[in-house]
Formats: structure tokens, sequence, C-alpha cells
């Protein structure tokens, strides 16, 4: 496979920047099977953003040849108070329930690696810590503390701060590539960039992908227009909400139930959830189509490709009900087999 063939599934949806293409052209040049890694704290159900999202990039990642880790970030959990701060319980779960869930959307063991990061952790790990920390001002680690899902002032301990610097030093330790996660998490990726340069590690490509919205639509906070990416995150899909999301465990019905109440409006293919589920997750390429089922008087049947279904639904041609009840019966089909996954391992969905 050449180099451009490489880069076009890399980049392939749901990416949505990558730190810099000029960066993974000359990675995928020089190396055969380049190490990739995103990281996870462990809290809650796995959802469609955290799970089908990932998974379907690892996946791209799989087939440019790279070398795939999930990261189970234990102690970073811990920090971040999940799970009531119980490390006992955040490691169970890890390698229980949160690691299944990935097993069960297709990422075999063997073909990528999952790593408790507290297994990972040495003496050389936390001097990397330190230096890292040294290389950056107390304020820069502050303004990344909003990879936990925090506002800047929000950090409660001293082990917050700590925080981006042992996530920077994830990176250099598993000796990566190339980091893929949520735009959330970019002042982090920028952080561990440049100081790779200051440190003399390898400087990693960054690979950002969309973050899912929730059901319920953008939520208006009255931010200020510095803190415009805080607000796409703080409307992003979340675990600990059950009807912002659809678990990647959920029923037929539960996935139809969720999704004829999700914020869909008529004509409007911006901050719609409904929308950004098909580009995101069902018709990642401009090829791909999504039956729409409909009785004649309104229609009939269509299959529309993504720029189809958008200048269909601006239009008013199709209606977000016809819209919604196809999205949801093409996810009950992606994801049945992790519903049969979890329906003979019930044990590990009592963990969270």
């Amino acid at each position: 496979m050449d180099v451009e063939r490489k880069i076009e599934i890399a980049t392939r949806r749901p990416a949505e920047e990558v730190l810099t293409r000029d960066d993974l052209k000359q990675m995928f040049e020089t190396e055969e099977h380049p190490r990739h890694y995103i990281g996870f704290e462990i809290s809650g159900k796995v959802h469609l953003g955290t799970g089908l999202s990932t998974a379907l990039k690892v996946k791209d990642f799989l087939e440019a040849g790279m070398k795939p880790t999930i990261f189970l970030a234990d102690y970073h959990a811990w920090i971040n108070g999940k799970m009531g701060g119980d490390l006992e319980k955040i490691q169970k779960v890890a390698k229980g329930y949160f690691k299944s869930a990935f097993l069960s959307l297709g990422l075999e063991e063997g073909k990528v690696d999952y790593v408790l990061a507290s297994e990972l952790y040495d003496n050389d790990y936390w001097k990397t810590v330190l230096e890292i920390s040294k290389s950056a001002t107390l304020a820069r680690m502050l303004r990344c503390t909003t990879i936990m899902g925090r506002k800047e002032g929000d950090a409660t301990d001293s082990a917050s701060v700590l925080y981006p610097a042992m996530q920077v030093a994830d990176i250099f330790k598993l000796n990566v590539d190339l980091v893929h996660a949520g735009m959330d998490q970019r002042k982090v990726h920028v952080l561990a960039r440049e100081v790779a340069e200051k440190l003399k590690r390898k400087k990693p490509v960054a690979l950002h992908v969309k973050l899912l919205m929730g059901l319920q639509g953008p939520k208006r906070m009255g931010m200020d227009s510095d803190e415009k990416l805080d607000l796409s995150i703080s409307s992003k899909m979340s675990k600990s909400d059950p009807d912002s999301c659809i678990y990647i465990h959920d029923s037929t019905e539960d996935i139809a139930r969720k999704l004829k109440k999700a914020y869909c409006p008529e004509k409007q293919i911006t901050e719609n959830p409904v929308i950004d589920m098909c580009e995101v997750l069902l018709l990642r390429d401009d090829a791909s189509t999504l039956k729409i089922e409909r009785p004649a008087k309104f229609g009939g049947d269509v299959e529309l490709t993504i720029a189809e279904l958008k200048g269909s639904f601006s239009e008013g041609k199709l209606h977000p009900m016809d819209l919604k009840n196809a999205v949801g019966k093409e996810l009950a089909k992606v994801l049945e087999p992790s519903r049969k996954y979890f329906e003979k391992h019930r044990e590990l969905l009592g963990q969270v």
C-alpha cells in the first residue's frame, strides 16, 4: 500500500485534524508499522463516542499497517475522582468491562495492545513526569487540565496539575508515533509535541477526531469566545447521562427510544446529533449510503450518500423521524456484535 493511500485511510472520518499532515506523511515514509495510542479514563458505560468511534478509527489504523494501543488509564481516572476514587474498582473495571467493550467491537487482543497504565509505570516513567513538569509552566499545566473534562479553574487538588504531565509521559513511555483522541485532548497533545522537541524525544503526530454531540443537542452555557472549544466539549455525548448517549450494548428498543427523543430540528444540519452520527459513524466516505424507508406518499424508499442526505434534510425533503428511524436501524445492526457479547457476559455490566 502506498503512502498516499495510508494517509487517506488514516484521515478518514471521524478524523477532524492532523498535527501535521507533513509529519503524518513522513511517519508513513519512515515507519513500516507506526505505533499508535489512545488513552481512556475508566468510568461508566461505553457509548458511541467512546467505543464505536474509536473502534472504527483503530480499524483504519490497522488497515494502514499501524500497531494500535488502547491505554487503560487507571491512575488518571483515580486522580480525576472517577468511580468514587476507588482505585481497586477502577482497575477491576479496566481489565473487565472496559477492555471487553473494545473486544466486542472487533478490536482483537494481539492485533491491538491493551495496556493498564499502572502496570507500565516505573522509576524512569516518574523521572520523565518530572522532566516534563520542569519543561512547562504551572499556568500551562492548569490550562491543560481541561482535558479532564473540567474548566481550567476547577482543579481541586495538586494531583490534577500532574495529570497532563503524566499523559505526555505515557506517550513517551510507549514510544508512540501517533497519538489519537477527541478534539478535547488537543491541548495536551500540543504540549507533548512541544516538550518532545525540548527533551529530544520522538515528536508524535497528533490526530484528533470529532466529538459526538449528546442526543439533547448543544448546551448554551454563556461562555465567552475564548472558551469555544470547552463549549463544544460541554455538549458532547456523556456516559454519565443515559439520555445523552447510546451505549454500545443498548438493545434495539433502547436505541430507537433514545433516537426518537433526540434533538433533530427540521432542515438543520449543523449542531444536529443525528446528522453527526450519519457523518461520523455510518457514512464515513462519500460513496456510502443510508437506506431511508418510508411510505410512497412521503417519497418512498431512498438510499442517500452523506451529501445527498444533508441536501435532502436541509431542503425539508427528509423528515427528522424518517432519518431517526433509518439511523436507529443501522446503528442496531452495527452494534449487534457488542449487544450479543454482553448478553453472554452480563456479569461485566454489573461492574459499572
